[in-house]
């Protein structure tokens, strides 16, 4: 197993929808790995692929370490579908570090996807699972918390970047 980078912001990988997992071989076992690995590294509760550079959709997730859960969660093509209800809290993201912002999400959410066996399962959920359910799904889609942002909000972020950019450069 190992370690992998994790694409920051603005990197364009985490802008393009992920491609469906076909065949779940040998290979995607091994990236599911290296994405456990990492995620739990980072430290973080969630990764999908397109966050290691791989575009394709697959997302990990274990909240135990904030909150009571199932433990790893691995879901390879997953798609919400159910959601109810809508809470507001704080959220921070790998893709885009030293960052954290109020963003909106779903209550309770119940994903379908297959396992690593390739079987169908579905994952219902509430608390911080179903939102980091919903980032990881976000990720998958070609969506950031930035984007969830208030366009003044996400005005504020990017300006911020771009001198941060600057700074790094000189």
């Amino acid at each position: 197993m190992a370690i992998l980078e994790i694409k920051r912001y603005p990197d364009k990988i985490l802008k393009i929808k992920a491609e469906p997992v076909r065949i779940i071989d040998s290979s995607i076992q091994n990236l599911i790995d290296n994405m456990i690995e990492t995620m739990y590294a980072a430290p973080g509760v969630g990764l999908a692929a397109p966050q290691i550079g791989v575009s394709l959709r697959i997302m990990v997730a274990d909240v135990n370490s904030r909150e009571k859960g199932p433990g790893l969660t691995v879901i390879i093509n997953p798609e919400i579908i159910s959601a109810l209800g809508e809470t507001e809290e704080e959220e921070g993201c790998l893709s885009v570090p030293d960052y954290k912002d109020d963003i909106k999400r779903a209550e309770i959410v119940t994903v379908r996807g297959l396992n690593r066996e390739g079987k169908e399962i579905e994952v219902e959920s509430k608390g911080l699972l179903a939102r980091a359910l919903q980032h990881e799904i976000d990720h998958l889609n070609g969506t950031l918390i930035i984007d969830r942002l208030s366009p003044i909000k996400r005005e504020i972020f990017k300006k911020k970047l771009r001198k941060a950019l600057k700074t790094m450069t000189r």
